[in-house]
């Protein structure tokens, strides 16, 4: 694919409104802004094509299975090692989390809720609008995970951002994000999802000025695509629908660029004198993606009672352990009621997984209200949780007559893992916090129909005479 081989900085271009993409999950793909900027026949020549440096980029170690190994070859005007050595950032964040201890978070049963965030009254980008909201393992010991939010109101200028930790899956509610990768730039809007691998340097701008959302972050592995097991070859998430940037690159001088490296859960920074975005043509199966929401194939019972959650995820990172996710991402999208003679809202629950969830848009069905449109609800290992009170009397007034039904105008998402989370100080004391949480459900009264005249009865059921 032909593209222009100079481009004006990242952080003041304006996004063509038809970038191209590729398609597919999984794959080996190709892309060069050049023709004949992929060597051919191997992967490191001598002389690559247009002098430029063969660099491979590995996400996962070299002797991983080959179902499972992830790998890029980039090609590029110069190698990323052409920088100063990394000093710790000054400022440093100080909100960020890597390594989950009683040092710098809390164990917490008690249900959670927080209401939006505010937009930053002072020029905040994508990485000081970064905080950790909870999480548990260690990046160092490549197992766990983080749960982040973010809150910005501008674009980052004359830097780029790297985590050296784990995968970034951010899910924008508020505001679109231009993401500039070394793979090639991809736009990602509320209702869409995007994934930046362990190690690729990126820029986010603000084409919409203020923005909101949501990050995941894995350490020590990957996000797959579920097993559909009787579900068949078809639906959920379809591997075509997700789309992976083409080559693009700008080679003009940047003198003071600042690589900002997140290691450990903490802030380095290294200068170099050009954009890290230098990558002319490149191949691989390890790739930053961008998935729409809205193309999620879901399913639903259509007789009796309500499915698990588990019907509707769209991403697994697994453990060793089958069927346990270290984190799941799990959508609910505009979908159909049909059950007969069945709570239709989603059950009361005690969960062995911990349940962190968020809302892009619309309303939740299990909350009738409190939850909003870039909140975020925590219910952690078998703390119980379900309808509010006026969700649960307002299904039982509807009665078993209900007919189908169609939500629309919504969509919810969890981020669900094995792993008991900690939460931070910052979330528990955050003015945001709704500490009436509670209340929602103090109002469900006793619909319990026994009484003492039944109790002969009662006990030949049971078994006694």
């Amino acid at each position: 694919m032909e593209s222009e081989t100079t481009a004006v900085k990242p952080n003041s271009a304006e996004f063509p409104p038809d970038l191209d993409y590729l398609s597919g999950f999984g794959n080996h793909f190709c892309s060069e802004a050049i023709a004949g900027a992929l060597p051919q026949g191997q992967n490191s020549p001598l002389v690559c094509p247009y002098g430029l440096y063969a660099e491979q980029i590995s996400g996962t170690s070299f002797t991983a299975p080959r179902k499972l190994n992830l790998r890029s070859w980039l090609y590029r005007i110069k190698p990323s090692v052409t920088h100063e050595p990394f000093k710790p950032r000054i400022p440093s964040h100080g909100k960020l989390v890597g390594e989950f201890d009683r040092s710098n978070s809390s164990a917490n049963p008690t249900q959670l809720r927080w209401k939006p965030v505010d937009t930053p009254e002072g020029p905040t980008d994508f990485i000081d609008g970064l905080y950790t909201v909870c999480g548990a393992g260690s990046s160092n010991l490549r197992h766990g995970y983080a749960i982040h939010m973010y809150t910005a109101n501008k674009s980052m200028e004359n830097c780029a951002f790297c985590n050296a930790d784990g995968d970034f899956l951010i899910v924008p509610q508020k505001g679109r994000l231009w993401i500039t990768t070394e793979c090639g730039r991809m736009q990602v809007s509320p209702g869409e999802i995007g994934l930046l691998p362990q190690g690729f340097r990126f820029v986010v701008n603000l084409p919409d000025g203020p923005s909101r959302g949501y990050v995941a972050e894995i350490f020590g592995t990957h996000f797959q695509l579920p097993d559909l097991g009787p579900i068949g070859a078809n639906g959920l998430a379809a591997a075509r629908d997700f789309l992976v940037p083409t080559a693009w690159f700008e080679q003009s001088p940047r003198p003071g660029y600042t690589i900002i490296q997140k290691f450990g859960g903490e802030l380095f920074t290294a200068k170099q004198d050009f954009s890290p975005f230098n990558v002319v043509a490149w191949h691989g199966n390890y790739v930053p993606y961008k998935y729409d929401l809205s193309k999620f194939c879901p399913y639903n019972t259509v007789l009796v009672d309500h499915g698990d959650p588990s019907i509707n995820t769209v991403l697994t990172a697994p453990t060793d352990k089958p069927g346990v996710a270290l984190l799941d991402f799990v959508i609910f999208p505009p979908r159909w009621l049909v059950a007969e003679h069945t709570f239709r809202p989603p059950y009361y629950h005690r969960n062995c997984m911990s349940e962190f969830m968020g809302l892009i848009y619309g309303g939740y069905e299990a909350k009738a209200d409190g939850f909003l449109p870039g909140g975020a609800s925590l219910h952690s290992c078998m703390t119980p949780h379900g309808p509010d009170t006026k969700t649960y009397e307002a299904t039982i007034v509807r009665g078993s007559e209900a007919g189908p039904y169609k939500i629309t105008n919504t969509m919810a998402f969890m981020f669900e893992s094995c792993l008991i989370p900690r939460v931070c100080p910052w979330a528990l004391d955050s003015p945001f916090r709704d500490h009436d949480y509670y209340q929602c459900w103090i109002g469900l009264r006793s619909h319990f129909t026994w009484v003492q005249n039944d109790c002969i009865s009662c006990n030949l059921q049971n078994g006694h005479s």
